[in-house]
């Protein structure tokens, strides 16, 4: 199968949900309104893209290559990070619904998550060094063994962070968010 090659093309208001995107490397492209739940986006490079009102929900990014990739106004529900090629992996998150996501060993350096819904969340074994987390909903979100340095949780909220498990030094954290550190210790603070 031959790839294809798209450079600062719109792609506007498309299903993608019975004929899929074709393979090949989209660079400096847009996607607005379109519907890319359950596709294969497998081996595909975004390079410089913005997606934005769109559906990823449950979309295969089985070594997606996502470089400079701004996602905003999307509902990204089940996405396994994981999964993408993790060269250069560089994306933005605003205003997103990313609802039970795995970031699973995921190199997620210097990373915005901007007024975005993480609730269930997977930040295993993930690198969010020097990140911010704005506005963010971490309801039920896990961090486990996860590096959290210098990463900024001052005003998102519902999250729940073992100190012990995770690399913390030098997080930002504001009250009463701060009190989801304590959350392991199963205590009433007044």
């Amino acid at each position: 199968m031959e790839s294809e090659y798209f450079e600062g093309k719109t792609f506007d208001k498309n299903d993608y949900t019975e004929h899929y995107l074709p393979k090949g490397e989209y660079e400096n492209c847009t996607f607005q309104n379109c519907n890319l739940s359950n596709s294969d986006l497998s081996k595909i490079r975004f390079e410089g893209c913005e997606f934005s009102n769109c559906d990823l929900s449950m979309a295969n990014l089985t070594n997606t290559l996502l470089q400079d990739v701004r996602f905003k106004d999307c509902k990204m529900l089940g996405l396994n990070f994981e999964n993408c090629n993790q060269f250069g992996l560089s994306v933005f998150f605003e205003n997103c619904i990313l609802n039970h996501v795995s970031f699973y060993k995921a190199k997620l350096e210097k990373t915005t998550f901007n007024n975005s819904k993480l609730q269930e969340a997977i930040f295993s074994e993930c690198d969010l060094r020097k990140s911010s987390f704005i506005e963010c909903d971490l309801d039920r979100a896990i961090f486990e063994n996860s590096i959290l340095e210098e990463v900024d949780f001052r005003t998102s909220y519902n999250y729940s962070i073992d100190p012990d498990i995770n690399r913390i030094k030098k997080a930002k954290f504001s009250y009463p968010g701060v009190i989801g550190l304590l959350d392991k210790y199963n205590i009433s603070i007044d």
